[in-house]
C-alpha cells in the first residue's frame, strides 16, 4: 500500500492582501527604520556637529566621537535619539508600505508585463511618491532632533523640545526644513531602493538561486545589497542633509523665507562645505541601510507578509 505525504495533505494559508498585506508591510517597514536609526544616533550626532561646527569637528569620525565625550560626555552621544527613533518609525511605515503599495498600483495601471520592462522606472516613482507622504511626518521630529544636537541646553527631550519651537517660533519652524528634507530624502530613497533592487536582482540572476536560497542566504543578500544601495544614496542626498543641518540649527531673521535662507546657505557653503561629513555618513547610511533591508525582509517573513510585487 502506498505511503500517505502527509505534508501535501496540509491545507495551504490564504495569502493575505489588501489593508491586512499592507499595513504588515508598513509596521515592518517602521520598525526597521526606528532600530536602525534610532541605534546609530550616536554616530549621526557626531556627523550633525562636524556638519554644523567644521572648524571645532575637524578630526573625523573617530575624532569627533573623543571630542563629543570629552566636552560634554558620553551621555551626549544620545541627544536627540527620542525624536529620532519616533521620527524614523512613522517614516518607515509611510516608506516601505507605500513604496509597495506604489509599486502594485502601478501594475495595476500598467499591467504586470509592462510594469516589469519598465522597471527600474516603476522603483523611482513608486519610491519617490513613498518618500513625499513620509517627509510629512518625518520633518517635525527631525527639526527637533536637529534642535536638539545644535543647542544641546535647549531642553530636555523630544517632547519639551517640540513643545519649545512650537510655542517661540510657531508650528511654522517644525517645516522649515521641509524643502530640504524633500531635496534630501527623495533623491535618497529613489537611488535607495532602485539600486537595492538592481543588486538583489543581479545576485539572483548570477550568483544565488532564489528559489532554493536559504533564509540565512536571503538575509545575507539584503545585508549586502543594502550597503550597496545605502553608499549610493548618502553620496547623492549629502549637500541637502547639510543645508537641512543648518537651516535647522537656529531661526531665520525676522522676515527671511525658506528658499532666501536656503540659497544664502548654498552660497556659504559651496560644493566642498556641502560634502562636510560625507565619509561618516556614508558609514552610517550604509549600516542604516544594510540593516534596515535585512531586518524588513525578515519581519515580513515572520508577519506572513509574502504578497509583495516581483517585477524581475
Amino acid at each position: 500500500m502506498a505511503s500517505i505525504d502527509v505534508e501535501a495533505l496540509k491545507p495551504v494559508p490564504a495569502q493575505i492582501t489588501g489593508l491586512q498585506l499592507y499595513s504588515r508591510f508598513a509596521l515592518a517597514g517602521a520598525i526597521s527604520c526606528a532600530v536602525t536609526h534610532g541605534g546609530l544616533t550616536p554616530v549621526d550626532v557626531v556627523k550633525t556637529r562636524m556638519q554644523l561646527d567644521p572648524l571645532t569637528y575637524n578630526k573625523g569620525m573617530i575624532g569627533g566621537f573623543r571630542q563629543v565625550i570629552a566636552k560634554e560626555g558620553a551621555s551626549a552621544l544620545l541627544t536627540g535619539f527620542g525624536p529620532t527613533a519616533a521620527g524614523y518609525f512613522l517614516q518607515g511605515a509611510f516608506k516601505f508600505g507605500g513604496y509597495e503599495l506604489f509599486k502594485r498600483q502601478a501594475v495595476d495601471f500598467l499591467g504586470y508585463e509592462t510594469a516589469s520592462q519598465n522597471r527600474t522606472a516603476v522603483y523611482l516613482g513608486s519610491s519617490a511618491l513613498a518618500e513625499f507622504f513620509a517627509d510629512i511626518a518625518l520633518c517635525p521630529l527631525e527639526a527637533t532632533r536637529i534642535r536638539l544636537v545644535s543647542e544641546p541646553t535647549y531642553a530636555s527631550g523630544l517632547v519639551s523640545g517640540f513643545t519649545k519651537i512650537v510655542k517661540n517660533e510657531g508650528v511654522g519652524a517644525l517645516y522649515a526644513g521641509f524643502g530640504p528634507i524633500l531635496f534630501k530624502q527623495v533623491p535618497y530613497t529613489m537611488a535607495k531602493f532602485a539600486v537595492q533592487e538592481k543588486v538583489v536582482e543581479f545576485i539572483y540572476n548570477t550568483m544565488v538561486d532564489k528559489k532554493t536560497a536559504s533564509n540565512g542566504v536571503q538575509t545575507s543578500v539584503n545585508l549586502g545589497s543594502g550597503v550597496i544601495a545605502g553608499f549610493a544614496a548618502a553620496i547623492i542626498s549629502q549637500p541637502a542633509d547639510t543645508m537641512l543641518s543648518k537651516i535647522n540649527k537656529t531661526k531665520g531673521a525676522p522676515g527671511e523665507g525658506t528658499v532666501t535662507r536656503l540659497i544664502k546657505i548654498a552660497k556659504e557653503l559651496g560644493v566642498r562645505g556641502s560634502f562636510t561629513g560625507v565619509g561618516t555618513r556614508m558609514i552610517m547610511v550604509g549600516a542604516i541601510t544594510a540593516g534596515q533591508f535585512s531586518i524588513y525582509g525578515d519581519l515580513k517573513k515572520t508577519f506572513g507578509a509574502t504578497g509583495g510585487v516581483d517585477l524581475a
